[in-house]
């Protein structure tokens, strides 16, 4: 296919609406217009491989596919390779950088917890991968799964909301792929530069030392979630707890990063860290009563969740 013909058919994908992917190059970043968006996350769309076959899974995916919930215009800039089933990610803007293969992760439970093993991570994404029409996005997530982004991405961003869930740069692999805890280097660059950082307790081995050292090193925002048990939140030298409401439970996967999305959203357009944990600690808690991307957030639970607020 010509260059010339294959710009036309893009354009077409847009005009659309539909879903597309740059396979990127700095020829092509230059020549293609990029349409502004609201939401922009970068990290490794990833291939989840289930009982059920493989499905599509990362931070990228899950954030995203919340934020257009919300109603936002979301861009993606990740690297993914052939093998990733993007179809639900249709009319979400996505820049790719070119890989063999998707960041690939499977997940066995164990009597000693959770198994995860990393098969082959996608490229890495540095700030030369970021369209430019993309810098100023309202609000930047940053979202790693696999030490895939620049730690210096976080100094190197100017925007309104930079948020941040690090689990990606807190993960090491060894040479036959099993994944555990590392150290998160840099850190104290993130969260100088950070408004938001959301990460999991299980991410510092339920280290709550290790939390309070994080919240006063955090510029900004620092949430804990904690699964069933919901949300602690450091703002200002002020610590506060959420609670879910009680649901049951059939599949807690991505409702970390679904809770980041609506929480990183919410504080945008509030400017209330509590309003936003609030609004982000129901929204998990209903993602855990279904299975996988289906779990992301229905109209009628963002709807009965904003509700809440103002009754």
């Amino acid at each position: 296919m010509g260059y010339s013909l294959a710009v036309s058919l893009l354009f077409c994908q847009v005009r659309r609406g539909m879903n597309f992917s740059l396979r990127y190059n700095l020829f092509m970043r230059e020549l293609i217009p990029v349409e502004p968006v609201d939401y922009l996350v970068m990290g490794h769309l990833a291939v989840d491989i289930t009982p059920h076959g493989n499905q599509l899974g990362g931070s990228a995916a899950y954030a995203a596919l919340t934020a257009r919930a919300l109603g936002l215009r979301v861009g993606i800039v990740t690297s993914v390779g052939e093998d990733a089933p993007l179809g639900v990610l249709n009319g979400i803007h996505i820049v790719s950088v070119p890989s063999k293969f998707s960041t690939m992760f499977e997940n066995v439970k164990t009597n000693n917890g959770r198994k995860q093993t990393l098969y082959h991570p996608a490229s890495p994404l540095s700030l030369e991968h970021l369209p430019q029409a993309w810098m100023n996005t309202p609000v930047i997530h940053l979202a790693p799964i696999a030490q895939e982004l620049d730690p210096q991405l976080p100094a190197q961003l100017s925007t309104t909301l930079l948020g941040v869930t690090p689990q990606g740069w807190m993960r090491a692999w060894d040479e036959t792929g099993r994944v555990s805890a590392c150290a998160w280097e840099n850190r104290e660059q993130s969260l100088r530069h950070a408004g938001a950082v959301v990460l999991s307790v299980e991410d510092v081995n339920r280290d709550l030392e290790l939390v309070e050292l994080l919240a006063h090193q955090t510029r900004g925002v620092l949430c804990v979630t904690e699964a069933e048990a919901g949300a602690v939140v450091y703002w200002n030298g002020d610590r506060r707890r959420f609670r879910p409401p009680q649901v049951k439970e059939v599949d807690g996967t991505g409702a970390g990063d679904i809770f980041a999305a609506a929480f990183f959203t919410r504080l945008y357009a509030t400017r209330d860290p509590w309003e936003a944990a609030r609004f982000a600690t129901h929204l998990a808690a209903h993602s855990v009563t279904r299975e996988g991307i289906n779990g992301i957030p229905t109209q009628r639970e963002i709807e009965a969740s904003l509700m809440e607020v103002l009754s």
